[in-house]
């Protein structure tokens, strides 16, 4: 067992999961909420959970594949006719976000837009809200210690609501509970914490921790995946890929970059339904060449820890993985392109990727990477 204190309380290691009733105790909760998706439910493992807390634990199992503001309100409903005290957040990212969500609204009055961090909505968010603890069972987003819950608001638009008061009150990250993701998933889900790496170690503000720890964290990434792709119960792979995913999301509070900011609005559409993590490793190469000749020598230090061009390498890689080659194979059309060229002028991450895109440039690199 290892406790790590940076941002938020960590408790990582195998077999973690086991000493949830004592965390929750921690922090004084006695009715938990547990925010989970039905996929985790059919695998038993919200059972098991459940039985560690007893039958005090609520479940909310409806989180959709990308969060929506109706599902949040669907579980702070849930939260508030139980009588809930704290909030357990169980599964990938979707589930890490709604159960955030559902937490800042145990202290803020909806609508959740009004805290988006592009209307200003950091100033309004206050640490008036319930305990939470983060328990991921994907090595991906890596929310369980991020500051930012991203939701499709009742707009329709994909925001990120952030503030340091949206932090887990602890992280609980056991690799054991990834031993059954299958391989697509921990293929799409371990390329979004390796862009959450790269993305981290370009974006321009000055931050030289961030920067080590996501160059650690892509060396983890980038030298396990295909290892725990191929055999999911590889102990050893299955670890690195964990701590990439929350080395990514460590290090991310400097920024992300084009990627994302053109992820989160491709993650709004409702038909089809794209994974993000999956749109994450799709549009890495044509971000990276962008990206060049603005990041200076951090290209040739890519270009070291990788073994070759940067963009040559995620593709590859992609490819090996299984990942689609294409936006269009995802079933994103040339309309669709045109609509998030713009929309990604108004995300977050728009201002942190180290060369400023326009509406053409980012309409480019989703033809690109069509």
């Amino acid at each position: 067992m290892s406790r790590i204190n940076y941002l938020t309380r960590i408790e990582f290691g195998e077999g973690e999961i086991s000493r949830l009733p004592q965390f929750l105790a921690d922090l004084g909760v006695e009715r938990p909420l547990i925010a989970t998706d039905k996929g985790l439910v059919a695998s038993g493992l919200v059972d098991r959970v459940k039985g560690l807390i007893g039958s005090r634990a609520v479940v909310f199992d409806k989180t959709p594949p990308n969060p929506t503001e109706h599902a949040v309100m669907d579980a702070k409903a849930a939260y508030d006719q139980a009588g809930c005290d704290g909030i357990v957040g169980l599964g990938g990212g979707s589930s890490l976000d709604l159960a955030k969500a559902v937490r800042l609204l145990t202290g803020h009055e909806g609508p959740l837009e009004q805290y988006a961090v592009i209307a200003g909505g950091a100033a309004r968010i206050h640490s008036k809200i319930c305990p939470m603890i983060a328990i991921p069972t994907t090595s991906g987003t890596g929310s369980e210690v991020g500051r930012a819950s991203v939701i499709v608001t009742a707009g329709g638009r994909k925001l990120g609501i952030i503030s340091d008061f949206m932090l887990p009150s602890l992280a609980l990250c056991d690799p054991e509970l990834t031993y059954g993701l299958g391989p697509f998933l921990t293929a799409a889900t371990g390329m979004d914490a390796i862009a959450h790496c790269l993305e981290t170690f370009m974006a321009p503000a000055f931050n030289p921790p961030a920067e080590a720890i996501a160059l650690h964290g892509l060396s983890l990434g980038f030298g396990s995946i295909k290892a725990a792709v191929t055999d999911g119960t590889n102990r050893a792979a299955r670890r690195d890929m964990m701590v990439c995913a929350l080395e990514g999301a460590l290090a991310f509070q400097k920024g992300l970059g084009a990627v994302h900011a053109l992820s989160h609005p491709l993650g709004a559409i409702r038909e089809p339904i794209l994974h993000h993590g999956t749109l994450n490793a799709v549009l890495m190469p044509a971000v990276l060449r962008f990206n060049r000749d603005a990041i200076g020598p951090k290209w040739a230090e890519l270009t070291s820890r990788l073994g070759g061009q940067p963009d040559q390498v995620i593709a590859e890689l992609n490819a090996a993985l299984g990942i689609p080659a294409s936006l269009n194979q995802m079933g994103v059309t040339e309309a669709m392109m045109r609509a998030v060229s713009e929309a990604a002028l108004e995300d977050h991450c728009h201002f942190t990727n180290p060369r400023l895109a326009t509406k053409d440039d980012y309409l480019a690199i989703l033809m690109a990477a069509a």
